[in-house]
């Protein structure tokens, strides 16, 4: 009798969940120990002397790869699925982070972090993104969010962890942890995933007895990704995102440094990054319910309301207290904006090539994400000030919304053949 209960249990429960659950975890060590890197900042400057453009222009460099190596993870997760493109990934991060924990130079920095962080993170969103697309039909906007909550809940422990493990050891012991951690959660949890519905005779969560899981995920036009490049709203997009992620990823990179400059300890720098990790869960199941409700793309024009407000406010932000107020406001937005791009992609263009097409997107809007750091640390090496820096940024933001007011729905043609 218990038997049977059990499994009456379990057939209860969708298997889409599980791998929510899964990519969710993955998300927590991925993201979180790439958004630590502002906690390493300062040692970094301490140990080895270099200026903020030097170390900041190591994120831009695997911000831009990022975005370049996600065309090529989107193929492969097209073609063979999640867990082949997340096994590399795990292999490719745990020995990038045991690296960075012997760099002596420059170039060991760029390479080891610059390339081959980038090619491992590559592989997180356009594995688990796309896969979700695929096993929900109804609620897709909802739980791509909660899968990104691994971001924000990343964004919000590991730095902390990072920020302890400097302070109890020291900044090389603390990227062998992180090694060891990186490899070993992301290949474990990275073995429940399945590529969609069919492989075990199931169909989308909301879908019909149909069994082409193309035909019951596509609520409009189902394009593939040479038919996507044609489009005035693909274009329109990757701008909003290309100015969404030169605005967030020069705060994230620049906050800690900004804190320590205002007074604060690495550690009290540290817990700005955590806030906004916290605040970011919120904005990513606020938008992914509100997408859901009334739309992605009425979402992203909310999130970039919220973005430019809190730019506005971060060209006054002097004092510590200060930085604390804009934490909350600003990740409320960068994770709801983060949460809404692939179910916002799906409902414009479709799924047949999600993978490719995120990919795509990921690496014109990361494009803006690595000049963003760069020219914000440039910018203060110069003039030893953010003010200049912080204008671009609400500039960006301000622009970014503009364009997101003109994306209007793509008219429907009819799915193209799939080969083979």
């Amino acid at each position: 009798m218990k038997t049977i209960a059990t499994s009456k249990t379990k057939a209860r429960i969708f298997y889409g969940y599980i791998i929510v659950l899964a990519s969710v975890l993955i998300l927590v060590v991925m993201h979180g120990i790439s958004s630590s890197f502002g906690v390493f900042f300062s040692p970094l400057q301490e140990t080895f002397g270099w200026n903020r453009a030097t170390i900041s222009g190591a994120t831009s460099v695997a911000f831009f790869l990022m975005g370049f190596f996600s065309t090529i993870a989107g193929r492969l997760t097209d073609r063979y699925g999640p867990r082949f493109t997340l096994g590399i990934s795990a292999a490719i991060l745990g020995v990038s982070y045991l690296l960075m924990s012997r760099i002596q130079s420059v170039w060991q920095l760029y390479l080891f972090y610059g390339l081959f962080v980038a090619m491992g993170n590559s592989g997180g969103d356009m594995a688990l993104l796309p896969t979700v697309a695929r096993w929900f039909v109804k609620r897709r906007s909802l739980m791509s969010s909660v899968v990104k909550v691994g971001t924000g809940i990343g964004m919000f422990v590991m730095p902390l962890v990072s920020a302890w493990l400097i302070t109890r050891f020291d900044w090389r012991v603390a990227y062998v942890v992180l090694a060891g951690l990186a490899l070993t959660v992301i290949f474990c949890f990275s073995r429940v995933l399945r590529r969609d519905p069919a492989q075990m005779g199931l169909r989308p969560y909301g879908g019909t007895q149909d069994s082409s899981v193309a035909s019951q995920t596509a609520v409009g036009p189902d394009l593939t990704l040479r038919q996507v490049v044609r489009t005035r709203q693909f274009w329109t997009l990757s701008a909003v995102y290309f100015l969404i992620w030169y605005a967030t990823q020069s705060a994230m990179i620049h906050i800690a440094p900004r804190g320590v400059d205002a007074g604060l300890s690495v550690s009290q720098a540290a817990k700005i990054v955590s806030l906004i990790g916290a605040a970011s869960i919120v904005g990513r199941l606020t938008m992914g319910s509100a997408g859901d409700r009334v739309g992605t793309r009425k979402a992203v024009v909310l999130c970039l309301l919220v973005l430019t407000a809190a730019m506005i406010w971060l060209q006054f932000a002097n004092a510590p207290w200060m930085l604390y107020v804009f934490a909350p406001v600003y990740g409320f937005a960068h994770g709801g904006s983060f949460a809404i791009v692939s179910p916002l992609l799906a409902e414009l263009f479709g799924i047949r090539s999600h993978a490719s097409n995120l990919g795509l997107l990921f690496f014109i809007g990361m494009s803006g994400g690595a000049l963003g750091p760069i020219i914000t640390g440039r910018i203060y090496d110069v003039s030893h000030s953010y003010q200049t820096a912080f204008m671009i940024m609400l500039a960006a933001a301000v622009t970014g919304l503009v364009l997101a007011l003109t994306l209007r729905p793509v008219a429907s043609r009819p799915a193209a053949p799939i080969s083979g």
